[in-house]
């Protein structure tokens, strides 16, 4: 999705959840500034012509874990639930509020972090982005700068679908999803309403 058809979308999220754009762009300059390489090729590499299963973090997942296949893609903490289970997901997309060192091992091991910056993250980005040893892809939900993209998405989720879309993957399932889910509090029900809202425009 390329930004011009994205950015009205963005707007009406931070209109809705009250975010500050300028934070959100100063997030994306300062993990551009602590990347010092753009591994999106590799992960277009990946995902191009490949059937994609993108895993939540749902308790589902866990279920689930029989039919997850292909090239996977984990949102965020979805990847420890993949990873206990001898899964070592391709890719993750995070905003790094689910970050443990199991990420980092990962990522040794040739998973490739796709870090997402916000204006609410960035002492996680300071603390967690140097400590990458592997293939690290930026991005952000605002303007797209050198090194951090933007392919539309906005949970970590909903992101990684977005991604696996704009990269030209054959197919994506989704797997460890639960867009109703009530246990969670006000503004992640809220969040994945948006999410289910987004999901909508781009799987059948």
């Amino acid at each position: 999705m390329k930004f011009e058809e994205w950015e009205p979308v963005y707007r009406e999220i931070v209109e809705y959840f009250g975010f500050d754009r300028k934070e959100d762009e100063r997030a994306a300059d300062i993990l551009a500034g602590l990347l010092d390489r753009d591994d999106l090729p590799l992960l277009a590499r990946l995902i191009a012509g490949k059937d994609v299963c993108v895993c939540g973090n749902a308790p589902a997942l866990s279920r689930e874990i029989s039919l997850v296949t292909g090239c996977v893609l984990a949102a965020d903490a979805a990847a420890l639930v993949l990873y206990a289970h001898g899964i070592r997901p391709d890719a993750i997309f995070t905003d790094l509020d689910g970050a443990q060192d199991e990420f980092i091992d990962m990522n040794r091991e040739g998973t490739i972090i796709v870090v997402h910056a916000h204006g609410d993250n960035i002492p996680l980005l300071r603390s967690w982005v140097p400590r990458f040893p592997g293939p690290v892809v930026g991005t952000t939900q605002s303007h797209p700068l050198p090194r951090v993209h933007n392919f539309g998405g906005f949970t970590d989720g909903d992101r990684a679908v977005f991604a696996a879309q704009a990269l030209g993957a054959s197919g994506i399932t989704l797997r460890g999803f639960d867009l109703d889910d009530t246990r969670v509090d006000r503004m992640k029900r809220a969040k994945l309403a948006w999410a289910r809202r987004l999901l909508r425009q781009i799987l059948p």
